[in-house]
Parts: structure tokens; C-alpha cells; sequence
């Protein structure tokens, strides 16, 4: 049994039918373009972004770099914590004491920037 014929197989035949046949001229001067093109820095190459595309086109310079980048958000999401910790603990301090003592002027009580400079 054999199989069907394939209608793209009879487009492919039909069509290269009426392509007219180039001359050799062409196919030369197609190969000496695309040589050319490739020996001639193009204005990408002159500013450097073909460096930086090179490199992220190793995956181990990619996975490095988004790791370093998930690494720095991380450590910037804890500075950013830390800081609103010590502000919301100055925050209670200044309460306490205002409850302990009502008397007590807010001008004795500690502020968020010298409780994070006390050691």
C-alpha cells in the first residue's frame, strides 16, 4: 500500500517550474554581500551593545547576573525592613514612656534617628 501523494509535494513542483533559473552572477553577488556584511562592523558593534548581548547569550553569565540581581533585591527589601522596624520600635518606646510617665515632654523622647544610631 502506498502512501498518498502530498499536495504540497505537486506546489513545490509547480512553483519551481516557473521560477526562472538565476544566473551565476547572482548567487556571486548574494555571497560577496552577505561576506561583506558580515566583515563590516555594523553601527551596533561600534557603541559595545554586541558585548553586552554576547554576554548574556552564555547561559552562565545570564543565570549569574539574574541571581546577583534577585540577591541585591533581597538585600535591599531587608535594609528597607530594618529600617521600618527601628522606626516602629522608636515608635513604641515614645509610647511606653508616655504612658509610664505622662508628664514627660515629647523633646526627652528618644526619635526614630537616635534610637538607630544608639548602640
Amino acid at each position: 500500500m502506498s502512501p498518498a501523494p502530498d499536495p504540497l509535494e505537486a506546489a513545490l513542483q509547480a512553483l519551481s517550474a516557473e521560477t526562472p533559473r538565476q544566473p551565476g552572477s547572482v548567487q556571486r553577488e548574494v555571497w560577496r554581500r552577505l561576506a561583506h556584511a558580515e566583515s563590516t562592523p555594523t553601527s551596533r558593534t561600534q557603541h559595545g551593545w554586541w558585548r553586552i548581548e554576547a554576554a548574556f547569550a552564555h547561559p552562565a553569565f545570564a543565570t549569574v547576573f539574574v541571581a546577583a540581581c534577585l540577591l541585591l533585591g533581597l538585600f535591599l527589601a531587608e535594609v528597607r525592613l530594618n529600617r521600618a522596624q527601628h522606626e516602629r520600635t522608636a515608635a513604641l518606646e515614645r509610647g511606653y514612656l508616655q504612658l509610664i510617665d505622662p508628664l514627660l515632654s515629647a523633646t526627652h523622647l528618644p526619635r526614630a534617628e537616635s534610637a538607630a544610631h544608639q548602640p
